[in-house]
């Protein structure tokens, strides 16, 4: 039988309350976010699409880290 299908309605898995996590995290900072479009010089250098992915997943394995007790709570 499949494990989920026997687990309370109100239980919820590590990876779902660090999916949470991530998105309050990337929410109120803007990680992930796109730059708008600007003329002229914008002092940030445009990152791409690949990176931001990258960023967002180091955050991910941050925030699992952090649900599950690891010890890079506090970085």
């Amino acid at each position: 039988m499949d494990p989920l299908a026997n687990a309370s309605l109100g239980a919820r898995r590590n990876e779902d309350i660090a999916l949470d996590l991530l998105k309050f995290v990337a929410a109120t900072t803007g990680v992930g976010k796109s730059a708008a479009p600007t003329t002229g010089f914008s002092g940030q250098p445009v990152t791409k699409p690949e990176e931001h992915v990258s960023n967002l997943l180091d955050l991910y394995g941050r925030c699992l880290k952090v649900v599950e007790g690891g010890k890079e709570a506090a970085q």
